[in-house]
């Protein structure tokens, strides 16, 4: 008997596995851009970009 369907399945369940979770991080840092700019506009300013002159 073949264990080529288990190894392949658990492969393709991997690979999907890996592509949700890169799909989402790329999407989650779009998002926190977007937040990043948004307060940024209302004047929020970060504590590392030092104290204005």
């Amino acid at each position: 008997m073949s264990h080529t369907f288990f190894i392949t399945t658990a492969y393709g369940a991997t690979a999907l596995v890996f592509a949700g979770l890169v799909v989402w991080l790329v999407l989650d840092g779009r998002a926190r851009k977007r937040e990043l700019a948004a307060l940024e506009k209302a004047g929020a300013r970060r504590r590392s970009a030092g104290k204005a002159p």
